[in-house]
């Protein structure tokens, strides 16, 4: 019986088109104005046709409608599925996470971010694909899958990075069997990985990755300031990868991580926008919350570009709001300096942002307040 009705199914979209046209045929072959030279006849020749082409034209504009709110909606799921939001609190971490996509009405970017509580301690990752939509989708899944297993499975945080560039290698040469015009050799992803352990300590692992600011009280200044690896997907990782220590994260102090998109992010008169002086003016009146920073920022993003942005944006926030006795070691707040522990080598094309030329018209990215 579901063998009889499937064609009827396929054939109904076909079914108004089919109407209008019969209509058409019968007005031109039985309506005697049709057959007449005067010009009353022609214009209600002309008017009829042109009811059945504008019909034609409306209902295929539908058609073409619900399949793109359908396409839509299958790519926020598969969206939703690899990039779900983490849970509001995470082993005594308060987290707060969002993404805004470059696509227009599409919840689909090139961003990635996870944090996992495993027996050494939480991880978080934070990531961006070169590109952004659908392109980046694959490119995300295989990077997200992975980590999820390796920051349980890996005690030493590089061996998790590690694990991360072999997912991204064997998903480059995939696509390269797959779409051989394709180039994926220019294709990369900056990386940041973040390990909190019981004790609040803070190490982290950074490939070409904006560092995040650390909140403390109302103070915001940069995680850490030392260079970044190079991003995964060009060249190799070094043969050490030993973690920079950036100290504790001490009860009550929140860690923001954020892509390149939120600090690329511009006005109509090209001006960047100043994440640091949004954090200062998120933290003046204590105590806030990690979804109080997270919308604050991304209220003075939107009220900034007043457009739609131009690049992924993601940002997750991390509190610690953990008891005193557990995070913060007896008389221990001071934060050790964070010299770089591997060579301090800026890479062409992926150099600090400070160095980047004003953009068309004369401005420039001014330094930044005062943060500490």
């Amino acid at each position: 019986m579901f063998g009889i009705w499937r064609p009827l199914r396929r054939a109904r979209p076909l079914g108004l088109p089919a109407a209008w046209g019969a209509l058409a045929i019968s007005y031109k072959l039985f309506c005697p104005p049709a057959r007449q030279d005067g010009l009353l006849a022609r214009i209600v020749t002309s008017a009829v046709f042109f009811a059945v082409g504008t019909g034609l034209v409306l209902h295929m504009r539908q058609a073409l409608v619900r399949e793109l709110k359908q396409a839509r909606r299958v790519a926020g799921a598969a969206q939703s599925a690899l990039l779900r939001p983490p849970p509001p609190r995470v082993d005594g971490l308060h987290v707060a996470a969002a993404q805004l996509s470059a696509d227009r009405g599409a919840s689909v970017g090139g961003d990635l971010y996870e944090v996992v509580a495993t027996e050494h301690g939480v991880r978080v990752v934070m990531g961006d694909v070169r590109g952004h939509g659908l392109p980046a989708l694959g490119t995300v899944a295989a990077l997200l899958g992975s980590f999820r297993e390796a920051a349980h499975d890996e005690r030493d945080l590089g061996r998790v990075l590690r694990r991360l560039e072999r997912a991204l290698e064997r998903h480059l040469r995939e696509r390269a069997r797959e779409a051989p015009d394709a180039t994926v050799t220019e294709e990369f992803v900056t990386v940041l990985l973040l390990e909190i352990r019981e004790d609040g300590e803070l190490r982290a692992l950074n490939c070409g990755h904006p560092w995040p600011y650390l909140l403390s009280g109302t103070s915001v200044r940069p995680l850490a300031r030392a260079d970044p690896l190079p991003p995964l997907g060009p060249f190799p990782l070094p043969a050490e990868l030993p973690p920079l220590s950036c100290g504790p994260l001490l009860p009550g102090e929140s860690v923001v991580l954020f892509t390149d998109g939120a600090e690329d992010a511009r006005d109509a008169r090209g001006r960047f926008f100043s994440l640091p002086q949004t954090l200062v003016t998120a933290v003046r009146d204590q105590p806030v919350t990690a979804q109080q920073i997270l919308r604050a920022v991304l209220a003075a993003v939107l009220r900034h570009t007043a457009a739609p942005p131009t690049d992924d944006i993601a940002v997750l926030v991390l509190q610690n709001g953990r008891l005193p006795a557990v995070a913060a070691r007896a008389g221990d707040t001071a934060r050790p300096a964070t010299a770089p522990p591997w060579p301090a080598t800026p890479l062409d094309g992926v150099s600090a942002r400070d160095s980047r030329p004003a953009p068309a018209g004369g401005t420039h990215r001014t330094a930044g307040p005062s943060l500490e």
